[in-house]
């Protein structure tokens, strides 16, 4: 049976219904490229037993969104301009977080998910980062086109002898895409930088603690994930994470 991956949904509203849900794009890599079965959980917070669901799945992904993180929850002013928000998915992602870690599971944390991440674990979020002294503009290019929106557009430094140079075969820099207007502020003390962007953006994390695989992007590996390398072996390895624990 292939293992099962827990994908915190979305919470949207539309054709006058609320949906959970996950884009196409995270589903597909998951499946098609880590070769395991994702399953979206419905972002229904305290209601979840956590303990009993990490002993039905055997790793985690946290996807990017259109919703930033609330401020609330990490000790910052709320304004519209953090907006927009999806407190379910928040009240669903950071305690699933900490079960995950707990009990050592693999865990995969995209873009907002490694917002959540930092957060989870006692870090902050800068907002609007582009309007900072020295930061470049980390936001999609305006396009109907979602190729032109994904395109891998910077470099990244990764840090050597770190856990993703091993992922990715010991390379120093890689290209990667970049869709967004946040980016982590204080660095959680549970976590390590793995990549930079040239401006010092913090593009990847691990978790120094974690019992396994515990990886967050910044950037959008799940867009390219069957052609590009670095996209490819971010889930291939994570993949392997998940048919390990779950071989116990």
């Amino acid at each position: 049976m292939q293992p099962i991956v827990a994908v915190v949904a979305d919470v949207r509203d539309f054709d006058n219904y609320r949906w959970h849900a996950t884009p196409q794009f995270y589903l597909e890599a998951a499946m098609g490229v880590a070769g395991v079965l994702p399953m979206i959980l419905p972002a229904f917070g305290e209601r979840i037993d956590y303990e009993a669901l990490i002993g039905r799945i055997d790793g985690v992904l946290l996807s990017g969104s259109k919703s930033n993180v609330h401020p609330e929850l990490y000790g910052a002013e709320t304004t519209p301009e953090h907006e927009p928000f999806d407190e379910a998915r928040d009240a669903t992602a950071l305690p699933l977080i900490h079960a995950a870690l707990d009990a050592g599971l693999p865990l995969f944390a995209i873009c907002r998910g490694l917002q959540e991440l930092n957060v989870a674990l006692g870090g902050s979020i800068a907002h609007e980062i582009q309007t900072r002294d020295g930061i470049a503009d980390h936001r999609a290019p305006a396009s109907d086109d979602q190729d032109v929106r994904f395109r891998l557009t910077h470099d990244v430094a990764v840090k050597p002898g770190s856990c993703l140079a091993s992922i990715i075969g010991g390379a120093d820099r890689v290209e990667v895409n970049s869709l967004h207007r946040q980016a982590i502020d204080t660095l959680s003390p549970r976590l390590q930088i793995e990549a930079t962007a040239d401006d010092g953006t913090v593009e990847a994390v691990s978790v120094i603690d974690a019992k396994g695989f515990a990886v967050g992007v910044q950037w959008h590996p799940e867009y390219w994930a069957k052609t590009d390398e670095t996209s490819g072996r971010l889930f291939r390895a994570f993949g392997d994470a998940v048919r390990a624990h779950a071989a116990g």
